[in-house]
């Protein structure tokens, strides 16, 4: 059992893990670069904003590249899909030669890249659809309760007891690709178009042309998969996309929070993974490259 983690991120995701972690005593440290965040974070630690309004803060520790936090055992790498290259480069310095880092990033890649700089049997692989509201820098108001899906690794168990005591949905899946793909089909189902409309997850479910649009996507990632050899049989990609919106339905999701705030979004490990995958293996995915561009086309005019 471990009372020790680092979290690579101080977004959304981040601070809601950090501050439900902290919560039952975990001795959390969060690696960033932004310094309003880190600030927020060093003074008044992360604090969590409940739906009816309670609230209460956690005290972790911060670190940045000035910073050093060597030695860490374990890891969870929940930034952006865009920032694993320099996060990779963060825990190449910060993880102890026998650590393990797990991601639960969105999109496709994630793996990967951290796998090249850390070596693969330093890092673990999983998913969530666990959601939550960056209010303001280190507040955060969870979203929804969603499920934490990682694939088995024999180092792996102390993290998995942290998360089970912050009260998080464990699940152990020995195929990796299932989960990973599981997940891209609702972010691709979910997120672009909840970007492009400014509205909440659940909003979705009550306008009938997003809906169409929402099970068209999902439908996409779904053909890509079973193109692969990816097992996605025992998934109604509808009905489990319709399912995660209904939980998360006063969400902003994450890539909302991104337009808002006028940053880069992962719509290009989203959607931008399906298109390609799907001329890889000539399957067509018109609706995943429409909102592909559309989101692109929104930051391209921030």
């Amino acid at each position: 059992m471990t009372d020790s983690i680092l979290i690579v991120g101080t977004g959304a995701l981040a601070s809601l893990f950090a501050g439900r972690m902290a919560a039952q005593g975990a001795q959390v440290t969060m690696l960033g670069t932004w310094r309003e965040g880190l600030a927020a974070l060093r003074t008044y630690g992360v604090t969590l904003v409940q739906p009816d309004g309670r609230q209460q803060s956690y005290p972790v520790r911060v670190a940045d590249k000035s910073e050093p936090c060597a030695g860490a055992e374990y890891a969870l790498v929940l930034v952006k899909s865009w920032q694993t290259e320099r996060a990779a480069r963060q825990l190449a310095e910060c993880l102890h030669p026998d650590g393990l880092a797990l991601t639960l990033q969105n999109g496709i890649g994630n793996y990967e890249i951290l796998a090249d700089t850390l070596g693969s049997e330093r890092v673990a692989q999983g998913v969530t659809t666990t959601g939550a509201t960056l209010l303001s820098s280190g507040r955060v108001r969870p979203g929804g309760e969603g499920k934490i899906s990682v694939g088995a690794h024999p180092r792996l168990q102390p993290v998995l007891d942290l998360l089970t005591r912050a009260g998080f949905y464990l699940e152990v899946l020995q195929d990796v690709r299932t989960l990973l793909w599981g997940k891209l089909m609702v972010n691709a189902a979910i997120n672009p178009i909840t970007a492009l409309l400014r509205v909440n997850n659940g909003e979705i479910l009550l306008r009938p042309s997003a809906r169409q649009l929402s099970a068209d996507l999902a439908r996409e990632v779904a053909a890509v998969a079973s193109a692969q050899g990816i097992d996605l049989s025992h998934l109604d990609p509808v009905a489990v996309s319709a399912e995660v919106a209904r939980q998360t339905a006063d969400n902003h999701s994450s890539m909302y929070q991104d337009i808002l705030r006028c940053a880069p979004t992962e719509i290009d490990a989203i959607c931008g993974s399906v298109v390609r995958a799907g001329q890889k293996y000539d399957i067509p995915t018109p609706a995943n490259y429409t909102l592909w561009q559309l989101v692109q086309a929104v930051v391209e005019g921030q």
